[in-house]
């Protein structure tokens, strides 16, 4: 099967790094036109980079497009350099609607840390329930900045209470980094099952994820 690969752009079309506006090249009924070959490829300074699926979380940004590599290739640890590209569709599957659900399902994978400390306090599970809601067309936006003001007053109070802590925590830091190292990537792994499952139409296979890749 041929590899697949996936670029983000800003929402004016460009690259996040090198800034080239792809605008052009994007794909309208049919795919983009070839981009202009690069000669010389070197990782990070010179032709064009993509990831694959297994990489998108690390490069998140406001659109996604499928695209297509051609001629000589570089692969590094979380994307991939070609000499030639071209974009073939863009992922519809990824916009705000599926976001805001990805993001509810990262808070809520947390919330129960915060709610082992203030048991009594409902704010950001209400604040997650409600943003699920607009994210579905079931509430509105007054509801929805209400809940965010809630839930940023619940974080504050957090935090005052966390900052006289932070001297006796100071002693733990070395152990705790080392965890989290060691977390890190499972943690970052689930997160971009979750998001491809979203972008997949939830449960249900769709256009961005085939049902032999789903597990990966």
């Amino acid at each position: 099967m041929k590899t697949k690969y996936y670029k983000f752009l800003t929402e004016d079309n460009k690259g996040r790094y090198s800034g080239f506006d792809f605008t052009e090249y994007l794909p309208a009924d049919q795919p983009g036109k070839w981009l202009p070959k690069v000669d010389k490829l070197e990782m990070c300074k010179s032709g064009y980079h993509a990831c694959k699926k297994a990489d998108v979380f690390e490069w998140l940004e406001a659109q996604m497009y499928e695209v297509e590599f051609s001629g000589k290739k570089l692969k590094g640890d979380n994307k991939d350099c070609a000499q030639e590209m071209r974009f073939i569709r863009k992922i519809e599957s990824y916009n705000d609607k599926t976001l805001r659900l990805f993001a509810c399902w990262c808070v809520e994978e947390v919330l129960p840390i915060y709610e082992k400390e203030y048991p009594n306090d409902n704010r950001p599970r209400s604040a997650i329930e409600v943003a699920k809601r607009y994210a579905n067309g079931k509430a509105t936006k007054d509801e929805l900045y209400a809940a965010r003001d809630a839930a940023r007053d619940a974080a504050w109070d957090a935090a005052r209470d966390a900052a006289w802590d932070a001297a006796r925590a100071a002693a733990w830091d070395a152990a705790w980094d080392a965890a989290w190292d060691a977390a890190g990537d499972a943690a970052r792994d689930a997160q971009t099952k979750i998001l491809l499952r979203y972008l997949s139409g939830g449960e249900q296979q769709g256009p961005f994820v085939e049902a032999k890749e789903a597990s990966e």
